[in-house]
């Protein structure tokens, strides 16, 4: 092989190498494609150099071509895009375009967003609107008054504690009226008696004439009902069947017991008639929405009331149908739900203290 030869293949390699070099960086420059230009205007360009990358949906679209400074102090920078033809039907006149950076400092781009459906298309030479960039500096500066409010808050939390700790050790030492109520047993034990006194008062109330209607309303008359066939806890063994209701399908409120879809109910009395089984446990639940005590109040009520639908209209032996007001769940559907978990012969279950006694 001559000299000559090697030294024309040199050059070969050589020219198509720089011919393909001018062809890439062509194609990032958009110089070989057809383009247009936008313009757009910043306060400040946060270090945005010209040649950076436009960016339109996270792909590169374009090329900075000028960055002017203004002409007067209150005017903004003015940045100048050559962007690929193409991009025209995403680009709209409602488009934005932002200043980012490759993580926080690494080199900046701008991105354009996608404009809406009925806005105009932007024409060769238009300036669409320009969002300020986040620089790291301002970042950093409200971080740190973050961190300054929530010093001020630990402060005052330890200064209440302070406070509550003095309360306390009064309290313990016998001071003041509460100190007295908690240390002298012969006021607590007139202060519990009124309380039962108030307590049996009040069922006496529920029972007047002018407000049994308000307790009707939630769909029980006593408080003392509720507790008639409930259980203290689920049995540990399985259920065989369960029937599972969303409690806003099958009563009038969130806040009441009353059943406005009762025949939801029905698919489970008839499998209760029809099949032999140990015992039949109504569970209500709620979501974790409010009051904890109102919550188990109303589940227990819930039970009750699906209980009776149950029973009355169906052929059921009620010494096996029990009941149980669990309270919350955040394992239930928003309103919470209602399970009727059917046991097979020969399942124990742990009666109330105040329930009525039951043949299993």
């Amino acid at each position: 092989m001559s000299r000559a030869f090697r030294l024309g293949v040199f050059i070969v390699v050589a020219l198509l190498l720089f011919a393909a070099g001018v062809f890439w960086i062509g194609e990032k420059q958009f110089i070989f494609s057809s383009t247009y230009r936008l313009s757009a205007e910043f306060p400040n360009v946060a270090g945005l150099n010209g040649g950076a990358e436009v960016r339109v949906g996270g792909i590169h679209e374009g090329t900075v071509r000028l960055i002017q400074l203004p002409v007067r102090p209150n005017d903004k920078v003015h940045v100048v895009m050559e962007l690929a033809n193409g991009t025209r039907n995403v680009i709209k006149n409602d488009s934005v375009a932002t200043i980012r950076s490759e993580g926080l400092v690494g080199d900046k781009f701008i991105e354009i967003s996608f404009g809406s459906e009925q806005a105009p298309k932007v024409r060769n030479g238009d300036t669409i609107r320009g969002e300020p960039p986040l620089q790291l500096s301002d970042l950093l500066n409200k971080t740190s008054e973050v961190l300054d409010t929530t010093k001020g808050a630990i402060d005052n939390v330890n200064q209440t504690a302070s406070n509550l700790n003095s309360i306390t050790t009064k309290i313990n030492q016998g001071k003041g009226s509460i100190g007295a109520l908690i240390n002298d047993k012969k006021i607590y034990q007139n202060v519990n008696a009124g309380t039962n006194a108030f307590k049996e008062d009040m069922e006496a109330l529920k029972h007047n004439f002018f407000l049994r209607g308000f307790f009707k309303e939630r769909g029980y008359e006593s408080a003392a009902d509720l507790k008639k066939n409930e259980v203290s806890q689920l049995p540990d063994k399985p259920a065989e069947k369960k029937f599972d209701y969303e409690a806003k399908k099958i009563f009038d409120r969130p806040d009441t017991a009353k059943l406005k879809n009762e025949k939801t109910l029905n698919e489970t009395g008839e499998f209760l008639q029809s099949s032999h089984f140990g015992v039949a446990i109504i569970a209500a639940y709620t979501d974790m929405k409010g009051d904890s005590q109102s919550n188990r109040l109303l589940t227990e009520a819930r039970a009750m009331v699906v209980r009776d639908y149950l029973v009355k209209n169906f052929r059921l032996e009620d010494t096996k149908i029990k009941t149980i007001g669990v309270g919350k769940s955040d394992k239930v559907p928003e309103g919470g739900s209602v399970e009727v978990l059917i046991y097979p012969e020969g399942t124990t279950t742990a009666l109330m203290p105040n329930s009525q006694p039951s043949n299993q």
